[in-house]
């Protein structure tokens, strides 16, 4: 029987797959597949806190079976690596699996000669809407905060400020840091309050709407910390202030927690960061209980396997808002954005611009302007390595916290 081993003529196959880590102001892990013609594309694996694991699962079980198969037969390819294998699935897997997917759309792209959106059906918008991040320690610095975002051009503004009586609250810059959680070779520990986040946070944005009124639209990050109920109430208090949503209110794993949210408010819900196959999104978006999800490219196996996600999504009314904070490359941002220019039902695309660091070692053909990102017209998804800067940074161990309630047990981060 043929297979795509013995049917690829010599310039379509796959010469060679590396793995690059690296570290410019944070740990990236990028895949580097070479056509026997010299094509070469790339994809990003990364997966904050687990980089290590990525690559080893790439090095040692995908790249011995790259080598010599058609760069050209993605979808085959895709299939090969998940559903041939028996242990599959997860976010280290489908990390490694998107790198791979990633390349390769690159690589066809590249042969083309079109930019890859060309290849993904065409333009469905000229330019993507953003949003970005805007922090801080006190109400009044995250209202300064979202200022200076809207002076920058946004028009969509995720708003976090430390909860009093915790510590280390997530999403919330160290002072005079960009925002990373991510640090040491042990996990921090942090403080939560529930009941303290509770009150506090729809007092942010009562101020954010007394300042700025109701033309910006308002995000909120909940990060998984409530119950079901807890984040109906929240919910609840926060329809006077018109949010466009907020963010995993509950752990994802039990998408039929999001029912009982869902009978309690009004307020757009957004959740999928964290999980990695359209199963895990199945039952959200067929019963309509999220409004947006935000699996990404990176995390979700790639453009095919996103791809899929999306035009289900698209069948019941849910749009797309992928995940795209700097602990993915940029890698995995442009290939996004050129996703997200072709999808008919695009909603949002979080958007934390890269260090100047990042971005000399993964020069790219996307940028943003005035509140969105516009994709480049360079042929491949646009974004590029530049292995001699990429070796000058090695991997740093960092790790995400770990969360604790004030008895000392561990909650969710």
């Amino acid at each position: 029987m043929p297979t795509p081993l013995s049917t690829a003529s010599s310039r379509d196959r796959i010469a060679q797959a590396r793995v690059v880590v690296t570290s410019p102001t944070r740990n990236f892990v990028t895949l580097v597949v070479t056509t026997e013609d010299g094509t070469v594309g790339i994809g990003d694996a990364t997966l904050n806190g687990r980089e290590l694991a990525v690559a080893a699962y790439l090095d040692e079980h995908l790249v011995p079976l790259l080598v010599g198969r058609d760069a050209g037969r993605i979808e085959d390819t895709w299939q090969y690596l998940y559903r041939g294998a028996y242990w599959r699935g997860g976010p280290v897997g489908m990390s490694a699996l998107a790198a791979v997917d990633t390349a390769l759309w690159d690589i066809k792209a590249k042969r083309a000669d079109l930019p890859l959106h060309q290849l993904l059906g065409g333009r469905s918008r000229d330019k993507v809407r953003v949003y970005g991040h805007a922090t801080g320690e006190t109400i009044e610095e995250t209202v300064a905060d979202v200022g200076r975002l809207i002076d920058l051009g946004y028009t969509a503004v995720r708003a976090q400020t430390a909860v009093p009586g915790g510590t280390g609250t997530y999403g919330v810059s160290r002072p005079g840091e960009i925002y990373d959680p991510a640090h040491g070779s042990l996990p921090e520990e942090t403080v939560w309050d529930t009941r303290s986040y509770l009150t506090h946070v729809p007092r942010l944005f009562e101020a954010l709407r007394d300042t700025y009124g109701f033309e910006i639209a308002l995000l909120h990050d909940v990060h998984h910390r409530l119950t079901p109920i807890e984040a109906a109430r929240l919910g609840a208090s926060l329809e006077p202030y018109d949010l466009f949503w907020i963010e995993d209110p509950t752990p994802a794993e039990d998408q039929t927690a999001f029912r009982l949210i869902r009978q309690h408010t009004r307020t757009p819900i957004a959740t999928g960061e964290v999980l990695s196959s359209v199963h895990s999104v199945q039952t959200l978006i067929t019963e309509r209980l999220v409004d947006y999800v935000r699996t990404t490219v990176t995390h979700a196996g790639g453009l095919t396997h996103l791809r899929r996600i999306f035009d289900l999504a698209h069948l019941y009314g849910v749009r797309s808002g992928s995940h795209g904070a700097t602990d993915l490359s940029p890698v995995c941002l442009g290939a996004a954005v050129h996703l997200d220019t072709a999808i008919p039902n695009f909603g949002i695309q979080e958007y934390m611009a890269h260090s100047a660091l990042t971005d000399s070692v993964f020069p790219h053909s996307y940028r943003f302007a005035d509140g969105y990102l516009h994709v480049g017209e360079d042929p491949g998804h646009g974004v590029h390595l530049d292995e001699e800067k990429a070796a000058e940074h090695p991997y740093s161990p960092a790790y995400l916290p770990v969360a604790r309630l004030a008895d000392g047990s561990v909650h969710d981060w």
